[in-house]
């Protein structure tokens, strides 16, 4: 399968936050697989060091409740560095993170369903990033 490249030329890097590190190893290896740069993090309020330091091209949140997530989806939107990054939120609260994103009038960011897939994902990153 064909890696998806950011502007520079070189794979995506993506930002995972995952609170369970078994999901976070999951998603890891499924999107290696399909060419992306993985960080993977557990919940870490320091997301936009983590972004600047990594130089994230995107962000998957992926954190037990919609609140932790939309916490750092609002950190990241606030700073500079991520303000206008693509996101995806997984959450098993879709109706609730799709008022929370709509109340927020969110733009390049993409909510999946609990429960996904790794392919689920990697749609969703390569959409985001080829929208952008």
């Amino acid at each position: 399968m064909d890696s998806v490249n950011a502007s520079e030329g070189r794979n995506v890097r993506v930002l995972v936050i995952d609170d369970t590190p078994e999901i976070a190893e999951l998603l890891t290896f499924a999107l290696r697989e399909r060419g992306f740069d993985v960080i993977p993090s557990g919940y870490d309020t320091g997301v936009n060091e983590l972004v600047a330091e990594h130089r994230a091209d995107a962000l998957v949140l992926d954190c037990s409740l919609f609140e932790m997530s939309a916490s750092l989806f609002d950190a990241v939107r606030s700073d500079s560095r991520g303000s206008n990054l693509p996101v995806v939120i997984i959450s098993d609260t879709p109706e609730k993170a799709d008022a929370g994103l709509s109340a927020r009038a969110a733009e390049r960011v993409l909510l999946i369903p609990k429960p996904f897939t790794g392919s689920q994902v990697a749609r969703a990153l390569t959409e985001l990033m080829k929208a952008g």
